[in-house]
């Protein structure tokens, strides 16, 4: 962030939240407010007031997704992001009627999940800072009333999970494992932009409960990558049944032609090795 910016945030972060309006040359009036965002789509956005030279802050309540911002390029700057604020500021002045919807998504998953505005210009107003409120949440609803949020295909866009190559998938063959009492089936790869995921279905052949703890791809040169582990339910997979692993790595150079080994390994000293697994080949552009 340019210096100039640096001294206005501060100035702004440390004027508190207090609704107030200063003069200034020309006419126009400078206001700081709060402004409670919509809480669902069928309630109109509320309207933040730009200029061509002046910044404006929005200081939000809680962390966003500074990926997830969209906005007019052509007609608006987003000077600088950070954990909880995004600084803006009209091109030029905006026209009369003219009106441009800028969002974000919130990082904690609460509702609403996005915070959005629509950007004007008014001939004697301009806000510097507007500290963005969540509206009151409803009343609890009973436990079985409530419902998470299904992720959408925008999400996954907007979040830079998919690129322009889309997501590739190849099928990975089962393995049986007498010595360990496991084995598994219907394997998939899945490889998008910077990550690859492996989701198999594990049975466990034993008397006894297995519940996976860690997952390493590992290869014949190079050292090993670390993985996430999700699994299915409790992460249990009792003695008979069939349980889904997902083990998912962050990278963003993976090397198709490279041959890696997944290990998973149990709290009970078991483990289970699935050899023979190749990151599949990025999608090219425009298909498959």
């Amino acid at each position: 962030m340019i210096q100039p910016l640096r001294l206005a945030l501060a100035l702004a972060l440390l004027g508190g939240t207090a609704a107030r309006a200063e003069p200034v040359p020309g006419g126009r009036i400078e206001r700081t407010r709060a402004v409670t965002i919509a809480s669902g789509p069928a309630e109109p956005l509320p309207e933040v007031r730009v200029a061509g030279d002046t910044p404006t802050l929005l200081f939000f309540p809680a962390p966003i997704q500074t990926k997830t911002l969209t906005f007019d390029e052509s007609r608006i700057r987003v000077l600088d992001t950070g954990a909880l604020s995004v600084i803006v500021q009209a091109v030029t002045d905006l026209q009369e009627g003219e009106r441009h919807e800028i969002g974000v998504f919130f990082a904690d998953g609460r509702v609403p999940a996005r915070a959005g505005f629509v950007l004007v210009t008014a001939p004697t107003q301009v806000d510097t800072r507007i500290d963005v409120r969540r509206p009151e949440p409803p009343a609890a609803p009973c436990l079985s009333e409530v419902q998470p949020r299904v992720p959408l295909p925008e999400d996954f866009v907007l979040l830079g999970y998919v690129g322009d190559t889309g997501v590739s998938v190849v099928p990975i063959k089962g393995v049986e494992d007498e010595a360990q009492s496991l084995s598994t089936s219907s394997g998939r790869f899945y490889l998008g932009k910077g990550w690859a995921l492996v989701s198999v279905r594990i049975e466990n052949l034993s008397t006894h409960r297995w519940t996976p703890r860690e997952a390493t791809f590992s290869r014949p040169m190079g050292p090993s990558l670390q993985a996430r582990l999700v699994m299915e339910g409790d992460g249990m997979i009792e003695p008979g049944e069939l349980g889904q692993a997902l083990a998912v790595v962050d990278m963003p150079d993976l090397n198709a032609d490279t041959s890696f080994t997944l290990e998973l390994r149990g709290e009970d000293g078991r483990s289970l090795k699935i050899p023979d697994v190749r990151f599949p080949k990025a999608a090219r552009e425009g298909g498959q």
